[in-house]
């Protein structure tokens, strides 16, 4: 009679056994052992293909070798994009950083970086096979540069469009790329008010993913980027972590935004250093358009001279 008793109470408590809760996802930077290197990158790209030319030794060893972000744009195939480019990380244990940079109407107030997706059904499509190209492998990305702050020459229907397409692309990478860090940019200390941009934050789905990033593809100190982040943080309901982007700050903010003189290279890819990550999100030698030192390089193209200013600082 025991021995049915014990059995039968064996077999209901089995009956009544909760389901285990999923394992939560892991931290890429623990699953990784370092920053991926990208052998093509603009700058790699054009010292190998520029051995000749007496800038090129430099360039490849002050710039190329180092870990910097890929930016994606409008690309038919992304998935299949994104997923090589994550697989080759992946094949080599680091941690890529990816920019997904193609919502509609990119760059509209500024200008100089202007395109993107065609249509908010066409970013969604995008952005969900960009998640999908990450899948579980380990990735961090940055989420669309300028959009939540460059939105005040739109119209309300506009700014209301790109924030729900934001939403979605949050949504999409915690669904679909459960072992990525995503952070949605915020801007810089020197534009929007910390409490606009916290609104907008949230607006745009903060909550769903890791945190945000400020300075991308400007100049401010690290230590000026940290306070603004921290005011960011005070307007937010739940404070999050954040990365800085430090490719060109190593002497704090010039005279302008667009490729202006005397800035210099800043400390490159890691972890920690007042942020969760300091990285290399703005490719030094890239244009920031046709103006400053480059009058006649448009957004988004190497110029060796402007990778050179940034090494020595002129």
């Amino acid at each position: 009679m025991f021995v049915l008793k014990t059995l039968t109470a064996a077999i209901l408590a089995a009956a009544f056994v909760l389901p285990a809760t999923p394992a939560a996802a892991a931290s890429p930077i623990s699953l990784t052992s370092g920053f991926y290197v990208n052998p093509d990158s603009l700058p790699a790209a054009w010292a190998r293909n520029n051995a000749g030319d007496a800038r090129a030794a430099r360039i490849q060893s002050s710039i190329g070798s180092k870990p910097i972000a890929r930016w994606f744009g409008n690309d038919s195939a992304i998935g299949t994009t994104v997923a090589n480019y994550t697989g080759a990380a992946d094949g080599q244990d680091k941690l890529p950083v990816l920019v997904a940079y193609n919502i509609p109407d990119r760059d509209i107030c500024a200008g100089h970086s202007g395109g993107g997706a065609g249509s908010v059904a066409a970013y969604k499509t995008w952005i969900s096979s960009f998640a999908a190209g990450i899948g579980s492998k380990p990735a961090v990305v940055i989420i669309e540069p300028d959009a939540l702050n460059g939105m005040d020459c739109m119209t309300q229907a506009q700014k209301d469009a790109r924030l729900g397409m934001l939403l979605y692309a949050t949504q999409m990478l915690q669904q679909k790329a459960p072992n990525t860090y995503a952070y949605l940019d915020a801007g810089n200390p020197g534009w929007t008010a910390a409490s606009t941009i916290a609104y907008r934050l949230g607006q745009a789905g903060i909550n769903n993913i890791r945190g945000f990033a400020v300075n991308v593809s400007n100049f401010y100190w690290t230590s000026e980027s940290i306070t603004y982040a921290n005011s960011l943080n005070s307007y937010l309901s739940t404070a999050k972590p954040f990365v800085i982007d430090t490719s060109r700050n190593g002497k704090g903010h010039g005279d302008g935004w667009c490729n202006p003189p005397t800035r210099k290279l800043g400390v490159v890819a890691q972890t920690g250093g007042g942020a969760e990550m300091l990285l290399w999100i703005k490719t030094p030698g890239v244009s920031d358009g046709p103006c400053g030192t480059a009058p006649g390089t448009p957004a988004g193209q190497f110029n060796p001279d402007l990778a050179v200013r940034l090494i020595d600082g002129t």
